[in-house]
């Protein structure tokens, strides 16, 4: 990560940051964000998919649930959700602030997270923080490019796009000479659903954040250390709000 974005912000991570929410459509960058973004303001990374992930792992009483519930291949109430999420955030490293990957997904969700987290975090003036919502803006060519152009290496893994990092050799990974392939989630088809799914879904929550005047926007067409130099100034921003 470039070192300027770093330094900048190490002044945010001794500070309560509070709730940061990222949204965007598939292929917009939000994994990759947030992960550099929780890295630089020092506070956890959470994917809705991994702490349903953990708790299956784990044995938890709500990862049993939600194991019965996958196995007969039902989508996982909100409320089991909400009890992972609920549990997550009381744990030590989430006192400052955690960056949310994923979740909330729609506005119900979103309902949910304000109440719980309403009084949580506070500034040094002992005033409430609110969360801040980052959306990440990627025009629809480019995240066509990104989403379908993906291939991947089924030997090392290694992740390649033909239209913006392509192997040297047209479908051969750099690494071991193994035929790239094209995984189910990224052939056109299904990008054209999981695309439609996002409008008709994600973008009323867009809309709710946006009526509440917390919602900031960020241009994820920007190379990923412009994208996070932005998001950053974007948090600092919102907290003056």
């Amino acid at each position: 990560m470039d070192t300027q974005t770093t330094v900048a912000a190490s002044s945010s991570s001794a500070k309560t940051v509070g709730a940061i929410i990222l949204v965007g459509a598939p292929g917009s960058g939000k994994g990759t964000q947030a992960k550099r973004i929780a890295e630089v303001l020092e506070i956890p990374h959470l994917s809705t998919g991994d702490l349903l992930r953990q708790n299956v792992s784990r044995g938890t009483e709500l990862g049993r649930q939600a194991k019965q519930i996958m196995e007969r291949g039902e989508l996982v109430s909100d409320e089991l959700v909400f009890g992972m999420v609920a549990d997550r955030i009381k744990l030590p490293d989430c006192v400052s602030g955690c960056i949310f990957d994923g979740f909330p997904r729609t506005v119900g969700q979103a309902e949910w997270l304000d109440r719980h987290l309403n009084g949580r975090f506070v500034d040094d003036k002992q005033q409430p923080l609110a969360p801040i919502v980052i959306q990440l803006t990627v025009e629809y060519n480019s995240l066509w490019q990104r989403l379908t152009g993906r291939r991947s290496c089924p030997t090392c893994g290694r992740i390649y796009n033909i239209y913006l990092q392509p192997p040297r050799v047209a479908g051969v990974c750099d690494v071991d000479g193994a035929a790239l392939e094209t995984r189910r989630d990224d052939r056109e088809e299904v990008i054209k659903e999981r695309l439609k799914a996002y409008e008709m879904q994600t973008l009323p929550l867009v809309d709710y954040y946006r009526r509440r005047g917390r919602l900031l926007e960020v241009n994820g067409d920007l190379r990923p250390d412009g994208v996070t130099a932005e998001a950053l100034k974007a948090i600092e921003h919102g907290h003056r709000l």
